[in-house]
């Protein structure tokens, strides 16, 4: 019976509720079960008297039962309702005058009905407070027998309840489990790991926790789930390697660019590029060169010039007469480096075309057959770009920018229009290290950390009410110089839950603030034609205070705009407001960044925002949103593609862990270890089996 038996096999043919609804989350094989583990695994306590029983102990003890009282309450079980009562006794010791209280909710009347039939009880469970005074919470009870208590190995374990099932239901499934399994269960670690990193084996790592190994304590249990928080991280990176190794193998046409034509192309721009962008543009050459599709990440803070290198590698394969698509997440963004692109391509024989959700249909059949025919080289949308209605001659590159608003579905769609097309992926976001080295494994990276010298720095102040009149008397002397401002909300409409800024209040409040100006609304509500037009206004400078929602957060790029205004900034992630600050201070003028509180902040709250006030690099602000937020808010869900099994290893928590397995297998590596070989061409040939299904 191996580990990747159903646990359907340990009841043979029967089918339970329980059994159903274990599936239902997924716990479907033997290792399945094992990997669910004890809440509580401690020796059963000895008899105590009730006045030495301590808060948060867990106890056993005896006594008479003096008084029960039991209170209706109606449950739900399915799709009726259920009995359930509210259950409090009052045991007596046996030796003396002291008392304990048995408590129970949600009891069933097979409770009340064991305690009717009971006069002297034992009891066992934790001891919890409640008005001041002792009680024990849910205990197990059964008759008092007066026997002597002999000495055990018995111990109390408790599992949790998972999908509905209770926890002594998993237990009694984890019981199942035949000892010649747990006995035969199989390393997954290399043997020269093991006894490099002092880790217990599989097998005594899974008994410990589960209660099942004959020694027992907490340095042992602590031993066991860091060798298996060890085991998660090594199998994921070997998942990761082999990935990237399977993407290596698939053939790409290659698209030499010669040195005299690099130099022309970099003449194309007014301003010299910095060495992080000459290194990333490298890294691409050799990207394009290596007849294998190009998978690398192009990272770097906002105004950094990433859409310079995205534009030279677009023209290095228009040059070797391929097509170029270029997906942003939103209109204004796709029709900005629509803007940015024709200025550049000015004078050059490309055919450059931009297609939107809201192109007029006869306008989009032009562009769809003018693609067909590989009239035009450089596509510019946005999921636009993906319609099954798109078809490409021979789309050599898909650039997508700021990859985290984008699912992996979408970015796979969109190369899958050529054939094994090259890919680069834009993010102004960060990439924190330790996700570099799980979410995003398989991918190669270019970091731009280097910002042009046209760039101003940014200061930015939390603003609470008691600063709130200096904070508006300096938006008005911004504007009368002639600057104008930003103002951000997380809401569109008031919620009656939560007490959000929304854009209609903010936006009567600063008319009412500055009625010589002009102020409009911006936000994702709005028609494709009413966002363009009072972003256009915006730009042209006929408005000069933007309310608007995080919509402004990527793609906006408006030299006279010098302050960003964040209301309620607790319901933004320091990455988001760190990219909402990088739409300022992007010319000759410097930025300035406020995080508007309308009341007292809570004292996390200052501490996460401190990070912003106190940090403009990038890279930090993500490491600690990571801290803050944990791994799976940062980016959406599975934007690398991978699905991560993760259980019990954390990124945040077990950095150290993650760098040593990194080193480990490096090593192996290194030694050309033939069992990882194996187990990389085991994961290869799974990944192509999923690719051709």
């Amino acid at each position: 019976m191996p580990l990747h038996t159903p646990i359907r096999k340990l009841y043979g043919n029967k089918t339970s509720k329980n059994l159903l609804r274990l599936e239902e989350a997924q716990i479907k094989t033997i290792e399945d079960l094992l990997w669910i583990f004890p809440l509580r695994v401690q020796a059963a306590p000895k008899e105590k008297p009730f006045s030495e029983m301590r808060l948060g102990e867990f106890v056993k003890g005896s006594g008479k039962i003096v008084s029960l009282k039991k209170q209706l309450q109606w449950g739900r079980k399915g799709k009726g309702r259920v009995q359930l009562f509210q259950v409090s006794c009052v045991v007596q010791d046996l030796n003396n005058l002291h008392y304990m209280s048995l408590k129970w909710f949600n009891a069933y009347p097979n409770v009340i009905k064991r305690l009717e039939e009971l006069s002297l009880v034992t009891f066992m469970g934790q001891v919890q407070e409640f008005q001041n005074s002792l009680q024990v919470m849910n205990p197990k009870i059964q008759e008092y027998t007066g026997e002597i208590e002999i000495e055990s190995d018995e111990k109390l374990i408790e599992y949790p309840t998972i999908n509905g099932v209770a926890g002594k239901f998993v237990k009694s499934f984890i019981d199942k489990i035949p000892t010649t399994e747990w006995e035969n269960i199989q390393d997954e670690l290399p043997s020269v790991i093991l006894e490099k990193r002092k880790l217990s084996s599989l097998k005594n790592s899974f008994l410990i926790l589960h209660g099942k190994f004959p020694e027992d304590n907490e340095q042992l249990r602590e031993q066991a789930k860091q060798r298996l928080i060890y085991q998660e991280f090594y199998l994921e990176q070997l998942k990761l390697k082999a990935r990237r190794q399977f993407q290596k193998t698939k053939p790409a046409t290659v698209l030499p660019c010669t040195p005299a034509y690099k130099k022309e192309i970099l003449q194309l721009f007014s301003y010299e590029l910095t060495t992080d962008q000459l290194k990333a543009f490298d890294d691409i050459l050799k990207d394009f060169n290596s007849a294998h599709p190009m998978m690398r990440m192009l990272q770097g803070d906002v105004g950094c010039g990433k859409t310079t290198v995205a534009i030279l590698s677009a023209l290095v394969v228009m040059a070797n007469k391929k097509q170029v698509a270029l997906m942003a997440p939103t209109e204004s963004l796709a029709a900005q480096h629509y803007k940015t692109i024709q200025k550049i391509f000015d004078g050059l024989d490309f055919n450059v075309a931009l297609l939107l959700g809201n192109t007029k249909a006869a306008e989009k059949k032009v562009i769809q057959k003018a693609l067909r025919e590989g009239k035009i080289q450089l596509i510019i949308g946005t999921h636009s770009l993906i319609q099954a209605t798109v078809e490409f001659q021979d789309l050599q590159l898909a650039i997508i920018d700021e990859q985290h608003k984008f699912g992996v579905e979408q970015r796979l769609k969109l190369m899958a229009k050529g054939n094994n097309a090259h890919c680069l992926i834009m993010t102004a976001t960060p990439i924190p290290r330790t996700l570099s080295l799980t979410q995003y494994g398989d991918l190669d990276f270019s970091v731009i950390k280097i910002m042009p010298n046209s760039g101003k720095k940014i200061s930015t102040r939390i603003v609470d009410p008691s600063l709130m009149n200096k904070y508006l008397t300096f938006i008005k002397t911004r504007l009368s110089l002639g600057e104008q401002v930003y103002i951000v909300v997380p809401s569109i409409e008031e919620s009656e839950v939560v007490d959000l800024a929304n854009i209609n209040k903010v936006l009567d409040e600063y008319q009412g603030l500055f009625p010589e100006y002009q102020c409009a609304a911006l936000h994702g509500k709005m028609s494709s034609q009413e966002k363009e037009s009072a972003l256009n206004a915006f730009r042209e400078g006929s408005i000069h205070i933007l309310v608007a929602t995080s919509v402004v957060e990527v793609g906006i790029d408006i030299a006279n705009a010098t302050i960003m205004s964040i209301y309620d900034p607790e319901r933004f992630g320091l990455s988001s407001l760190h990219q909402l600050r990088g739409r300022v201070g992007r010319a000759s003028k410097p930025g300035f960044c406020f995080l508007v509180y309308r009341s007292t902040p809570s004292l996390q709250s200052l501490e996460r925002l401190k990070v912003i006030e106190n940090n403009t690099d990038g890279f930090k602000i993500a490491e600690a949103d990571l801290a803050f937020r944990g791994e799976g808010d940062l980016f959406g869900n599975d934007q690398s593609g991978l699905i991560v099994s993760r259980r019990m290893a954390n990124l945040i928590q077990h950095q150290e862990i993650l760098d040593q397995v990194c080193a480990d297998i490096s090593f192996l590596e290194e030694t050309s270890y033939q069992p990882l070989q194996d187990k990389l061409e085991l994961y290869k040939q799974d990944f192509l089996i999923s690719s051709t299904v």
